[in-house]
């Protein structure tokens, strides 16, 4: 009896790699955003920063390699290993939080230090609701690990959530012509919340190739990006507001103290 070989179709094929080109742009946004403020900077001994930056600088850039690796191991259907390499991604995602919120909170002392008063407080919002938002959302692909359109599609919103900062990079050094040795966002004039929407909205659109993958493969958006998708956009549209109030003034001098 001859085998016989069925050959996949197109589109099946498409949709099994979709998110292993997905996490393929967002590794390279973030390595490419990087690049002149930190990658390049190491060598020559210019970057200026604490220890801390450079643990943070590490767990960030993992984090977009390994979901490219467990996107590799999806898409081949290697669910087992996918699976087992799983616990590392909670233990990198939870790491990655600790640290973000420690990073920030080392910057909001500082700047309180140096007299930036209610400006420092007021942009401190950004970096804390960026990592809470994302670890909620890993946190869910988490809970839906069984389900695998559920948590593809959350894992692919988290590492969009992380996106903003490296694609502000991207946007300084075309502003600035370049990078001078030791230059990088944060060292300069302190930014505000609204000034953060561009980088913001732009790393968005990262969602945007999702729904319209999902519109051409299942003929409409997958919930998860329609709810996920929602949420992020009110989050960073909401922050501008709220950085203002007193309350959260009083959350921000709360988390002052626990400076890296």
């Amino acid at each position: 009896m001859k085998n016989v070989i069925v050959a996949a179709h197109p589109a099946s094929v498409f949709t099994r790699w979709f998110h292993v080109w997905m996490a393929g742009v967002c590794c390279l946004v973030a390595f490419v955003g990087f690049a002149p403020t930190y990658w390049m900077q190491l060598a020559p001994g210019t970057f200026v920063g604490s220890p801390l930056l450079h643990l943070h600088a590490f767990l960030f850039s993992a984090w977009t390699l390994y979901f490219v690796a467990q996107t590799i191991l999806a898409a081949r259907g290697q669910v087992g290993r996918h699976r087992a390499w799983g616990l590392l991604g909670v233990s990198l995602s939870t790491a990655m939080v600790f640290v973000g919120v420690t990073a920030a909170n080392d910057a909001l002392s500082r700047r309180l230090a140096a007299g930036l008063g209610d400006a420092a407080r007021a942009l401190h919002i950004v970096p804390i609701s960026l990592m809470v938002f994302f670890g909620l959302l890993v946190l869910a692909a988490v809970a839906t690990v069984t389900r695998p359109e559920i948590h593809k599609r959350l894992m692919v919103l988290a590492t969009v959530a992380v996106m903003p900062p490296a694609v502000a990079r991207i946007l300084y050094v075309v502003n600035v012509g370049g990078v001078a040795p030791g230059a990088r966002p944060g060292l300069g004039p302190l930014r505000t919340v609204e000034s953060v929407m561009t980088s913001t909205l732009i790393a968005d659109a990262l969602i945007l190739a999702g729904v319209v993958h999902d519109v051409y493969t299942r003929g409409r958006p997958h919930p998860v990006y329609v709810v996920g998708g929602i949420a992020m956009v009110a989050v960073q549209v909401l922050r501008a507001p709220a950085s203002t109030t007193q309350w959260w003034y009083a959350i921000a001098d709360f988390l002052a103290r626990f400076n890296g």
